[in-house]
């Protein structure tokens, strides 16, 4: 599990690539190096991946036909960026909010505003059916980052940075068109899905 403070931007150093197939090479500074082993989970941009090899301050993840498929890891290149974050335990500080790794879906960035210590993103997401478990002042998490849903109208979410979180990420340097990891709030996932779930099984027993 994740909470979505962002503790590093690194840079791609390696990239060794085959069809529905990736594995890459990320620079993680000395402070995230303590304890870590392989197999040990990272989220990358959001995305829970698995440290399959070690050497000094270099670290390889695999990504698989699933991943490359539902996130934007596929589209990473050489010297590109990646938001990181240690998995937590239970006794950390939850910053942010819950987040299992696992992305939903992608969004793409179709507008930005920037103003004096404010940046404020419009996103659509690619699946639209995801809207109900995105909620006005609730959680989301972009490219691996918590943060909050300011305004929804139709298909397209607003979410505003503060000057820290422009600058501690990558999502301040985000340009139209750029597609972002898109994970909504499992908890009210949950929540939603186990209403369905019984509001179906009334319904049944009615008939």
């Amino acid at each position: 599990m994740f909470s979505g403070i962002i503790q590093a931007v690194v840079p791609i150093h390696a990239i060794y690539e085959v069809t529905n197939f990736k594995t890459y090479t990320v620079i993680l500074p000395t402070y995230l190096l303590s304890n870590l082993k392989i197999g040990c989970s990272i989220s990358n941009n959001g995305c829970c991946l698995t440290v399959i090899a070690m050497k000094y301050n270099l670290v390889s993840f695999n990504v698989i036909h699933e991943t490359l498929k539902l996130t934007n890891i596929g589209m990473l290149k050489l010297g590109d960026l990646t938001n990181i974050e240690r998995s937590i335990g239970y006794h950390s500080e939850i910053g942010g909010h819950l987040m299992s790794g696992h992305i939903d879906c992608t969004g793409k960035i179709i507008k930005i505003i920037t103003s004096k210590n404010n940046k404020i993103i419009w996103f659509s997401i690619k699946k639209k059916y995801l809207k109900k478990y995105i909620l006005q002042q609730g959680s989301i998490g972009v490219d691996g980052v918590s943060l909050t849903v300011s305004k929804i109208v139709n298909n397209y979410i607003r979410i505003c940075l503060t000057p820290y979180t422009a600058i501690q990420t990558t999502l301040g340097g985000k340009k139209i068109g750029n597609i972002v990891n898109i994970e909504v709030d499992i908890i009210i996932k949950s929540a939603i899905n186990s209403f369905e779930r019984t509001w179906s099984i009334i319904n049944l027993q009615k008939k």
